[in-house]
């Protein structure tokens, strides 16, 4: 007779399966597939307990994310084109003068003397029909607001003229209101390119009679808007900070004015 010692601990068999004999074959083979199922049962459960933990400690990775960044490109900044770039024409200055638009400011002429800046001149231009006072002037003088300019007919230019006369009247009166020490020159009937105009101006002075400003103007209408192109002088806000090229630049100004391209075709 065979004997087979059969131990197992997780099974805790009954002690009197420990000794077997050949006899008792069939029944070990039964207790063998008993023990496969139970295993068949049991290691599923085991796995899922501890490979979690395992795997867990592995480092991960984590996926790449992608930022959207959209670049908005910066506008463009909008040059303003400068009025007198078509206006200007023929420019006459003193020897080492130079006359140009300034390139940064829309109204401006710039003024320099051996490539150094001395002055500048300003140009406005003003819509009549936010000027109720000058529509008053034109309409006295016998020019409907809005019509035709006619530069060629000497009774127009006269009729204009007188408007813009009345106009610097109407300066003038406001300058002695709120200056004192201030000496007004006659307004001036002068051509302002193929326009009638008139050129005005007034000198302030100081306690002891100094120059403390000095301003000429000159002044048109082409039918529909008024032209006010002005320099002055004074030591710290003027056009021209020094009185010298304030006066060597006045004679100047005139034959500029008479050469502007106005009216704009």
């Amino acid at each position: 007779m065979y004997v087979y010692y059969i131990i197992d601990r997780t099974l805790k068999l009954p002690k009197y399966c420990k000794y077997i004999d050949r006899g008792s074959e069939a029944m070990l083979r039964v207790y063998h597939l008993l023990i496969a199922i139970i295993l068949l049962i049991f290691i599923p459960i085991g796995a899922r307990f501890f490979l979690p933990q395992v795997t867990d400690k592995k480092a991960t990775t984590p996926a790449p994310t992608v930022k959207s960044t959209s670049t908005i490109p910066d506008k463009p900044s909008v040059k303003t084109e400068n009025t007198w770039q078509k206006i200007l024409g023929k420019t006459t200055v003193p020897t080492g003068w130079s006359v140009v638009p300034c390139p940064d400011k829309a109204t401006l002429l710039c003024i320099s003397d051996q490539g150094k800046p001395v002055g500048t001149v300003e140009i406005q231009v003003e819509p009549v029909k936010n000027n109720s006072e000058f529509q008053k002037h034109l309409t006295a003088a016998g020019i409907p607001p809005g019509s035709p300019t006619e530069s060629q007919n000497p009774e127009y230019q006269t009729k204009l003229t007188t408007a813009l006369q009345a106009w610097v009247a109407d300066f003038y009166a406001s300058l002695a209101k709120n200056r004192q020490n201030v000496s007004t020159y006659p307004p001036q009937q002068v051509k302002i390119g193929k326009l009638p105009g008139v050129r005005y101006g007034f000198v302030e002075f100081t306690s002891e009679s100094g120059v403390k400003e000095q301003y000429i103007s000159h002044v048109t209408y082409d039918g529909t808007q008024l032209y006010i192109i002005s320099t002055s002088f004074a030591s710290d806000t003027g056009k021209f900070t020094k009185l010298e090229n304030f006066a060597a630049f006045q004679p100047y100004l005139d034959a500029i004015a008479e050469n502007l391209n106005l009216p704009i075709q």
